[in-house]
C-alpha cells in the first residue's frame, strides 16, 4: 500500500428488509470521504455490499415461499433495493460485494482453512442464548432482562449444537496491546474505551459454525456445518480485493484498509472479532475502525414496529439528493447519535441551503446580470474589506480538510458555511445596489461582483464531496465548469475567468413552507398528577450537582444496573443506577455531564457502595428514559443545580 492510496469500506448490509435512512448514513459518510480524497489526488477504492447468509435469511425466504438466493436478489437488485438506493443517493462505489459471490465463498473457506491448520479452530459443543436478528450468541452477563439481546432488544432463544470454535481468547492480550499502542485504531474515543473495557473483561472463544441450517458457506473440513455469518461477512473486506486468489493486485495495493466505517451497534464485531481473525491469519490489521452513532427518528431508533422508519426514496423525491445528504452530514454529530424529524430537516434546508447558499448564488448571478450585462467583470478597485473575505476564502479549504481527515463531517461543513455567511455579510457591507447608482463607483462595483463570483466558485468546489449533484447546476449558472475541479482549485484566489457569461436559472434550493409538513396526530396527553407540596426549606436540603462521567460499566450479574464513576467538583463518587436497558453501550456515557443528587445517603447495591442518585426523566410506563444532562462547557463539574 502506498501513501497515496485510500481504501474505505461500509458494513455489508443484511438484506432481510429494505434499507431506511439510518442504514444509508454509513454509505453517505464513506462516499463523501472517498470523493474528498479523490479531489485531493488519492487513488481510492470504495467497497460496499450485502451480507446474504444466515438463519434469518433462510427463515424469511421460507416464509416468502422463495429460495434464499431469490429472496436476497430481490432486496439487493429489485425495486427499492440496495443498489437502486445507492444510485438515488449518488453513491459512487468501486465494488459491490455479495457474500454469495463465488470468489468470496472461496476466500472465506481459505481463511477458515488457514486458521484451522494453524490450530486456532477446534470442534466442540455449544449451548447459549442466540439472537436470530443479530446472528450472535450472548452470555448471561451481556443479556438485558435475562433473555433479551443487548443490541436489538429482541428475545433470544436457547440453542445447543456441535460447532467449530475460533480461539479468540489466544489473541486477547495481543489485541489489547495493539489498541493501546495505536490510539486512532478505534474511533471515536468513546467507542475505543468501550472496546478496551470489553476486552479487559475477558474474551471467550468464538463459535464460528452452525449445523442447524444450510444457508451459508460450507465449512471446508466438515460440510455438515456452515460458517458463522460474522466470520463470513467480515472477510469481505479482503476477499473483495482478491486476497488468496491469483488476482491479488488490489489487495497488495490497498490493504490494510484506511477506515472501516460502521454503526456503533456492530463496532464490537469489527473492533474485536475481525482483528483477532486477522491476527490469527497473519494479515495486517486495518488502520482504523470508525463506529458512528445512529440516526434516530423522533428521538428513537428506527424500527418498523415503532412506525418511525424514514424512507430515503421518498425524502429524495421530495427534497432532492443533495439536501438529504447535506442533512445527514451536517446534523448528525460526529461519532454520536443524531435526531431526524421533518421539522428539523426543513429548518436546516431553509436556513443553510435556501437562504444562505442558494440565496448567495441567486443574488450574485442576478446582480452580475443586472449591473454588468451578465458578464463576470475583472476586479478594478480593491479595498481593505476585500482582504478579510479573501483571507477567509483561501484558508477555509485547509480548515475543512482538517475536519474531514478526522471524519468530522459537521465540522467541515461548519467551516465551509462560515465562508457562505461571510460572503452574504459582504453583500450587505458593500451594498452593490447603491454602487450601481453612480458610475464613479463602477470600478468598486466590478470588484465586489468578481469577489462574490469567486466565493461561489470556492464554496461550490468544497461542497462537491457532500453534494455531488450541486456542481453541474452551479456551473450552468456561473458559467465556470466546476465538475472536475480539484480541492487544490479551491485554495487559490482569482481563478474565475473575467469575461465569463453567467446564466440566471431556477433556485437551487426552493424554500419549503413548514406549513406543508403533515405532522403525525398527537395523542391526547393525560393530566399530570403531582405529589404533595413541600416547603422551600425541604427543597433547600437537596444538594443537586453537575457530575462528569469518568467511567461507566455494567454491574456483573445484574441486568438493570450500571456502575458510574463520577467526578463531582474534584470528588470521585461511585453511583449505581438501574438504567442499563436504556443505555446498552455504557462507554457512550463517558465524558457526559449528568445531574446528580449528591447528598443522598450511601447505600449498598449488589455489594457496591452507591453514594448519590443520577436524575432522569421517564415516561409513566418506563418505556422511555433519559438521564438529565448539562450541555454547556461553561458549567463545570460540581456546579450547583438550583
Amino acid at each position: 500500500m502506498s501513501d497515496n492510496t485510500f481504501y474505505v469500506t461500509t458494513p455489508i448490509y443484511y438484506p432481510s428488509a429494505k434499507l431506511h435512512i439510518g442504514n444509508a448514513y454509513s454509505t453517505v459518510l464513506a462516499d463523501t470521504i472517498t470523493r474528498y480524497k479523490k479531489m485531493r489526488g488519492f487513488d481510492t477504492y470504495f467497497l460496499t455490499g450485502s451480507d446474504e447468509h444466515g438463519q434469518k435469511i433462510e427463515r424469511a425466504a421460507e416464509k416468502a415461499g422463495v429460495t434464499p438466493k431469490q429472496y436476497v436478489d430481490n432486496i439487493v437488485e429489485g425495486e427499492g433495493g440496495f443498489k437502486p438506493l445507492w444510485k438515488a443517493l449518488m453513491i459512487d462505489y468501486d465494488k459491490f460485494i455479495r457474500t454469495t459471490d463465488d470468489y468470496h465463498v472461496k476466500a472465506v473457506q481459505k481463511l477458515f482453512t488457514k486458521i484451522y491448520e494453524k490450530g486456532d479452530i477446534y470442534k466442540s459443543s455449544y449451548s447459549g442464548h442466540y439472537c436470530t436478528s443479530c446472528e450472535t450468541f450472548f452470555t448471561d452477563l451481556q443479556l438485558v432482562d435475562g433473555d433479551h439481546c443487548p443490541d436489538c432488544g429482541k428475545k433470544t432463544e436457547i440453542l445447543s449444537e456441535e460447532s467449530y470454535f475460533f480461539k479468540m481468547s489466544n489473541y486477547q492480550d495481543q489485541l489489547l496491546q495493539y489498541i493501546e499502542d495505536h490510539p486512532s485504531f478505534i474511533q471515536p474515543e468513546s467507542r475505543r474505551n468501550e472496546m478496551i473495557n470489553f476486552i479487559k473483561g475477558g474474551l471467550d472463544d468464538l463459535c464460528i459454525s452452525r449445523s442447524t441450517f444450510n444457508w451459508g458457506i460450507p465449512v471446508p473440513v466438515d460440510e455438515k456445518h456452515v460458517i458463522y455469518v460474522w466470520f463470513d461477512a467480515l472477510s469481505n473486506y479482503i476477499s473483495a480485493l482478491g486476497w488468496s486468489s491469483d488476482d491479488h493486485e488490489l489487495f497488495d495495493k490497498f490493504w490494510p484498509a484506511d477506515v472501516h466505517i460502521v454503526g456503533k451497534d456492530i463496532a464490537r464485531f469489527h473492533a474485536i472479532i475481525w482483528p483477532t481473525i486477522l491476527l490469527a491469519a497473519d494479515i495486517p490489521l486495518p488502520k482504523q475502525i470508525y463506529g458512528h452513532g445512529w440516526v434516530l427518528s423522533n428521538g428513537g431508533k428506527m424500527s418498523k414496529s415503532k412506525g418511525n422508519v424514514v424512507n430515503p426514496f421518498e425524502l429524495i423525491d421530495k427534497y432532492g439528493v443533495d439536501a438529504v445528504r447535506y442533512y445527514l452530514l451536517r446534523d448528525i454529530p460526529s461519532g454520536q447519535d443524531g435526531n431526524y424529524t421533518e421539522e428539523l430537516f426543513i429548518t436546516r434546508y431553509n436556513v443553510d441551503l435556501a437562504n444562505d447558499y442558494g440565496n448567495l448564488v441567486s443574488r450574485t448571478i442576478s446582480m452580475i446580470d443586472k449591473y454588468n450585462g451578465g458578464i463576470i467583470p475583472a476586479p478594478e478597485q480593491e479595498e481593505r474589506i476585500d482582504e478579510d473575505l479573501v483571507r477567509l476564502a483561501t484558508t477555509t479549504p485547509a480548515h475543512a480538510a482538517k475536519e474531514l481527515d478526522k471524519l468530522n463531517f459537521p465540522g467541515a461543513l461548519e467551516q465551509i458555511f462560515a465562508l457562505v455567511g461571510r460572503a452574504n455579510k459582504y453583500i450587505d457591507e458593500t451594498t452593490p445596489w447603491v454602487l450601481a447608482k453612480d458610475d464613479k463607483y463602477r470600478p468598486r462595483l466590478m470588484s465586489v461582483l468578481y469577489n462574490l463570483a469567486e466565493c461561489i466558485r470556492i464554496v461550490t468546489i468544497l461542497l462537491k464531496p457532500f453534494m455531488p449533484a450541486l456542481a453541474p447546476r452551479v456551473s450552468a449558472q456561473l458559467g465556470v465548469d466546476l465538475t472536475n475541479a480539484t480541492w487544490a482549485d479551491a485554495t487559490t484566489w482569482a481563478m474565475t475567468p473575467a469575461g465569463t457569461k453567467v446564466s440566471k436559472g431556477d433556485a437551487l434550493f426552493p424554500r419549503v413552507d413548514p406549513a406543508s409538513i403533515e405532522l403525525p396526530v398527537e395523542e391526547e396527553v393525560p393530566a399530570v398528577t403531582f405529589k404533595d407540596e413541600i416547603s422551600f426549606d425541604d427543597f433547600s436540603k437537596l444538594d443537586i450537582r453537575v457530575a462528569v462521567v469518568k467511567d461507566c460499566q455494567p454491574v456483573a450479574k445484574a441486568d438493570k444496573l450500571l456502575q458510574f464513576t463520577l467526578d463531582i467538583g474534584g470528588e470521585e463518587r461511585t453511583v449505581v443506577s438501574g438504567i442499563r436497558k436504556f443505555y446498552s453501550e455504557p462507554a457512550d456515557m463517558i465524558g457526559k455531564k449528568l445531574v446528580v443528587l449528591a447528598n443522598l445517603a450511601p447505600k449498598k447495591i449488589r455489594g457496591i457502595k452507591s453514594h448519590g442518585m443520577i436524575l432522569t426523566a421517564a415516561t409513566d410506563d418506563d418505556s422511555a428514559l433519559e438521564v438529565l444532562q448539562v450541555a454547556s462547557n461553561a458549567i463545570p463539574s460540581g456546579a450547583t443545580i438550583s
